[in-house]
C-alpha cells in the first residue's frame, strides 16, 4: 500500500473517532491515536504476544513519520474546514440526511472534499478514486457508488482542472 494511501486510511479512522467522541484536546488525540496506531502493527510484524507481554515500540522510522504529517494535515483540514465541507455534502447529497449517512462514509467524503476544495496540490480525480477505493475498503460496495456520485458532482463545479496539479 502506499504511504499516502495510508495517510488517507488513518486520517478517515481518526475522524471517524472524532466524529463520534470529539476530543477536549487535538493535539493530545491525535498523539494518543498514533501511538495506539503503533502497537498493533508491530506485533502483527512480531507475531502475537502473550497476557501481559510489554511490547517494545522501536523508534518511529521516517516512513511513520511522513504518514503522520501528511494525515495529520489532512485531519487538522478537514475538521478546521468542517462546516463547508458539510454544507457542500448536504447540497449535493439528495435526499440524505447528513446524520442518516454512515458514519465511516461522511467522513470520507469529507477528507475527499477537503482535498478536493483546499489542496490544490491533489488533483481532484485522484482524491476521488482514494475515496471511492477507501470507501470499498471500510464500507461497503455501494457505499463506493455514493461517495463517488457525490464527489463527482462536486468535481464538475471546480474551478480548476480535474487531473492537474495546481
Amino acid at each position: 500500500m502506499g504511504q499516502r494511501r495510508e495517510a488517507r486510511e488513518r486520517a478517515v479512522q481518526f475522524l471517524f473517532q472524532h466524529d463520534l467522541n470529539p476530543p477536549a484536546n487535538m493535539d493530545e488525540a491525535l498523539d494518543h491515536f498514533w501511538e495506539s496506531q503503533r502497537a498493533p502493527a508491530i506485533a502483527e510484524e512480531k507475531g502475537p504476544a502473550t497476557w501481559g507481554q510489554k511490547i517494545e515500540l522501536p523508534p518511529v522510522s521516517a516512513e511513520e513519520t511522513a504518514t503522520r504529517l501528511f494525515a495529520d494535515k489532512l485531519i487538522r483540514g478537514v475538521v478546521e474546514h468542517r462546516n463547508d465541507i458539510d454544507a457542500k455534502i448536504k447540497g449535493h447529497a439528495e435526499h440524505w440526511d447528513l446524520h442518516r449517512m454512515a458514519v465511516v462514509d461522511r467522513n470520507i467524503l469529507r477528507l475527499a472534499l477537503y482535498e478536493m476544495l483546499y489542496r490544490e496540490d491533489i488533483p481532484p480525480v485522484v482524491s476521488i478514486n482514494e475515496a471511492v477505493d477507501i470507501a470499498k475498503k471500510f464500507s461497503t460496495q455501494d457505499s463506493g457508488k455514493f461517495v463517488n456520485g457525490i464527489l463527482d458532482k462536486v468535481k464538475g463545479e471546480l474551478m480548476r482542472p480535474a487531473r492537474i496539479v495546481k
